[in-house]
């Protein structure tokens, strides 16, 4: 191991502080692209396709269910 780096006046304020600098803009560069991200799927259709496809076989399986009253048969064949 180099020397330098055990010599406390090396290891000064100064690096500590560019060190807490360089690790807070890394965590605050994360969190801007994590916002971004949410934002971007938070604009996207497809959620709301999805809701509205949901919906649509929903009101169809109703509707076929109400088609298969007990006073017709369900099936010719029976």
């Amino acid at each position: 191991m180099n020397s330098q780096y055990s010599r406390p006046e090396v290891f000064s304020l100064h690096t500590c502080l560019e060190l807490k600098t360089f690790w807070e803009q890394e965590i605050g560069k994360q969190s801007r692209c994590r916002e971004r991200e949410e934002a971007r799927r938070g604009r996207s259709a497809l959620r709301r396709l999805r809701a509205e496809w949901k919906s649509r076989l929903e009101k169809r399986t109703q509707m076929m269910d109400a088609a298969g009253d007990p006073g017709k048969p369900a099936d010719a064949s029976a």
